[in-house]
Parts: C-alpha cells; sequence; structure tokens
C-alpha cells in the first residue's frame, strides 16, 4: 500500500504520521496520480495547528501542492491520460506517495517545467500571480513592499515584480536572507531584526511610500505595512504566520490616509477552472522564459515532514523546499 503523512490530532510536527494508506481507484471525474515531488508551505502549518481547520476535519492528510504522473483516470474525464506529468495546488491532500483528485484541477506541465519545480511553485507562483496581476495590478512605476522576502512566495514576487517594472522592497531577517532576496528581484531589502522598516520605507522612498503592501506575517507587521502606504494605496493581507491581524476600527484606514484593505486567498482566485488555466499558464510562462527562476533550496524525504514543517516554521529555510515520496 502507498504511503503518506497524515494528522489525527492538530499540533506540532510530532503529529504527522508516516502510514500506509488505502486509495482506491479514480472514479467520477477523478484522476489518480503517482506523485514525484511536494511542496511545502506554512499553509500546510496552519492546518497542522487547527488554525485553519482542514477540510472534511480530522484525520486528514496535509499538503497544497504537488507534481506527478497520471497512473489512472475515472470515467468522463476528457483531456488526461496515463503517462501524463502533471501538476495541482488543490488544498490539503498532496503529501502523500498517491493520491486520488478532482480532473478539473490539475494542469498538464509543459516539457521545459520539471517535476520539483512544478511542485514548488503551483501554490507559491499562483499566489504570486494573483498578487501581482490581479488583487492590485502592478505597473511600470509603482513601488511594491512584501514582507519575508527570502520566502517562498517572495521570491518568486520579487523577480516577477521587477520585470513588471516595480521598485520591490522587501523585509528579512538575517543578511543571508538579504543576499537571496536582492539575487531575486528585490531593489533594497530591510533586516526588520534591527532596523524600523516604516522609517527605511519613508528613507527609501523620500516619503513618497508604496502603492502595495503584500503582508503575509500578519500580527506583528500589520501596523507598520500600514503605515508603509501612500494614501489611498492598497494593503493586501494574504497570511498570518506570527498570529492574526487583532480586530480593529476600520477607521484606522481613513486616519492612514483612506487606504484600500483586503484579505484574498488563492482559492478564490483559482475556483473557476478557467481561471486556474490562466494563472497555471501566465507562470508557466515567466519560469519557462527564464523571467522567475524557480530554486529549490531544500529537499526532504516525505517520512521526514514533520522535521520539514519544524525547520519552515522556525525560519531555517529560505525560498522553497520540496518533499520527495
Amino acid at each position: 500500500m502507498p504511503k503518506a503523512i497524515r494528522i489525527h490530532e492538530n499540533g506540532g510536527p510530532e503529529v504527522l504520521k508516516y502510514e500506509e494508506v488505502e486509495v482506491g481507484s479514480p472514479g467520477e471525474g477523478q484522476v489518480l496520480i503517482r506523485q514525484t515531488a511536494i511542496g511545502l508551505n506554512f499553509i500546510d502549518i496552519y492546518y497542522r495547528t487547527g488554525l485553519y481547520p482542514a477540510p472534511g476535519g480530522l484525520p486528514f492528510i496535509p499538503g497544497g501542492e504537488a507534481a506527478g504522473v497520471v497512473e489512472a483516470v475515472g470515467p468522463n474525464v476528457s483531456g488526461f491520460e496515463p503517462g501524463d506529468r502533471v501538476a495541482h495546488a488543490a488544498g490539503t491532500g498532496s503529501y502523500a506517495e498517491k493520491r486520488l483528485i478532482a480532473a478539473d484541477r490539475l494542469v498538464k506541465l509543459p516539457q521545459n517545467i520539471s517535476d520539483q519545480q512544478a511542485a514548488g511553485m503551483m501554490l507559491k507562483g499562483m499566489t504570486a500571480e494573483y498578487l501581482l496581476l490581479r488583487t492590485f495590478k502592478v505597473k511600470p512605476g509603482d513601488t511594491v513592499l512584501y514582507h519575508a522576502a527570502a520566502g517562498g512566495v517572495g521570491l518568486i514576487l520579487g523577480q516577477w515584480a521587477k520585470h513588471l517594472g516595480a521598485t520591490v522592497i522587501g523585509t528579512a531577517s538575517s543578511a543571508e536572507k538579504i543576499e537571496l532576496a536582492k539575487a531575486h528581484g528585490f531593489d533594497h531589502v530591510i533586516n526588520y531584526r534591527d532596523t524600523d522598516f516604516v522609517a527605511a520605507v519613508r528613507e527609501i522612498t523620500g516619503g513618497k511610500m508604496c502603492d502595495v503592501v503584500y503582508d503575509s506575517v500578519g500580527k506583528d507587521t500589520y501596523l507598520g505595512s500600514l503605515d508603509c502606504l501612500r494614501p489611498m494605496g492598497m494593503f493586501v493581507t494574504f497570511g498570518q504566520s506570527s498570529g492574526a491581524i487583532p480586530p480593529f476600527n476600520t477607521g484606522l484606514l481613513a486616519q492612514k490616509g483612506s487606504l484600500f484593505m483586503t484579505r484574498p486567498t488563492l482559492f478564490t482566485y483559482i475556483a473557476k477552472r478557467e481561471d486556474l488555466e490562466k494563472s497555471a499558464a501566465a507562470l508557466f510562462d515567466v519560469v519557462g522564459r527564464g523571467i522567475v527562476k524557480i530554486n529549490i533550496n531544500q529537499t526532504y524525504a516525505l517520512k521526514d515532514a514533520g522535521k520539514a514543517q519544524a525547520d519552515l516554521e522556525s525560519r531555517r529555510t529560505t525560498g522553497t523546499t520540496v518533499l520527495l515520496p
């Protein structure tokens, strides 16, 4: 029987159990995939701890993105056949050697995209796509601030935003991460541990501040993020690695310059098949042309997913991490 990581109770990395699972044959509209590479993301930790309730409840298999090979297709599936290389970003269920998945959540991989690249970029890369091209349409001359610049989404977004003609400012926690971010499109990177990032942004922009701030950190950064925006700028909060943003009076947005605020999720932006295909196509295009480079900085065996999550949670990783079945 194939093996997978399952979570039977919420908690720390120790609740990730490597065990045999029964997968079965694909049903109506489903595809059976043998997975070759699996992406690691902070949202996996949110599901593990219970910060986000797992769809379908406990027990469940975590993991939001992967690549692999189609082994079988169920009734009324068109467009896929055994042997196809595919990838997906589908919420949960990816920490597994094999899995069933709805065919309408899969995309075929171009020949110039490797399995490990795809596994490490589907969720993160399509997140960068919707943030830059749809939530706030970045154009030449815009100034962007992105927190956690050396993270998986950050390294993709920095390159892509630079290609779009923006001035890209990031924050990071060490000299090593600052250099990594600068090598991936960021014009300026602020060490938030020893520098007031709001003051630094004010100096970098000559007081004009930013058109948009992309913030996946949450509780620790949101007030400073708001202070980094120009009047009528956009605050995009799309994660909460430091904890949830506490409730606040929306009058604060008025006081700080008639600001806009949104809390998007990838799964809303790719809910329609058409949108999923367009988002993946845009990502494959910039990666395929070398505009965005996907570097796998860490790999772990699937059975060591607990160590991988612990390293991610304690910020011992940079960029993209992949689990290998």
